[in-house]
């Protein structure tokens, strides 16, 4: 059957996030302590790590809460200062990856229908996209607002079969996530491509993608191919 609509996780598949996330938060570390904040830098990176896994990677209170517990307060002059750095790291390293604008304009020439099924919040999935020049690209995010649940929940997937009002069969998935973006889609019966470029897919016991990609344009093969 052929394919109607792709599917695309954001973070780490259409963007490097991991890689701005690393960047801006230690450059943000460094700034804090410049600004007069009192702990060694292995430490406090450390702690944020830590921080990340508890109150969610997209949290915007973050360094708010790393001060809490860094010195029991919010120092403004320090937090301003870890602030104004993170974003100008931000700004510098938040790039899409090779050939993403180039694969995604000629899946749309295709008349391919486009989407995003992330579980980021939808304004910075939407901001993340404008940042990166991708908007016009998609026609619609499923975020977590959207269902209240992160994939590979199959709610996420349903909400975006219920947007396209295709089958299964007729959609591709593709992420970086193997537990998460394949899982989830396989078990609806999409057709899924793990993008090996991300900085998070792993192998998983018993789940095994449709297609592994190096790039993203390895998609227009797949599509070819098939």
């Amino acid at each position: 059957m052929k394919i109607k609509a792709i599917l695309f996780d954001l973070d780490n598949t259409l963007v490097d996030f991991w890689k701005m996330k690393k960047l801006a938060s230690e450059a943000a570390i460094k700034a804090m302590i410049k600004a007069g904040l009192k702990i060694d830098y292995r430490k406090a990176w450390k702690m944020l790590y830590e921080m990340f896994g508890e109150y969610g990677i997209e949290n915007q209170k973050i360094f708010d809460i790393f001060l809490k517990k860094v010195t029991g307060k919010v120092d403004i002059k320090i937090l301003a200062a870890g602030v104004v750095a993170y974003r100008k790291v931000k700004d510098l390293n938040m790039k899409p990856y090779s050939n993403v604008a180039t694969t995604l304009r000629k899946l749309r020439n295709r008349g391919l229908k486009l989407a995003i099924i992330t579980d980021a919040p939808k304004f910075q999935a939407w901001s993340r996209l404008f940042d990166l020049k991708l908007e016009r690209y998609f026609d619609f995010v499923i975020s977590l607002e959207d269902t209240g649940q992160k994939k590979p929940s199959q709610l996420p997937f349903k909400a975006a079969l219920r947007k396209l009002g295709l089958k299964p069969e007729q959609i591709m998935m593709v992420g970086d996530d193997i537990s998460r973006d394949v899982m989830g889609a396989k078990k609806l019966g999409m057709i899924t491509v793990l993008a090996k470029y991300g900085q998070i897919w792993k192998r998983a016991k018993k789940v095994k993608p449709d297609y592994e990609i190096k790039s993203i344009s390895d998609i227009l093969k797949i599509l070819k191919s098939a």
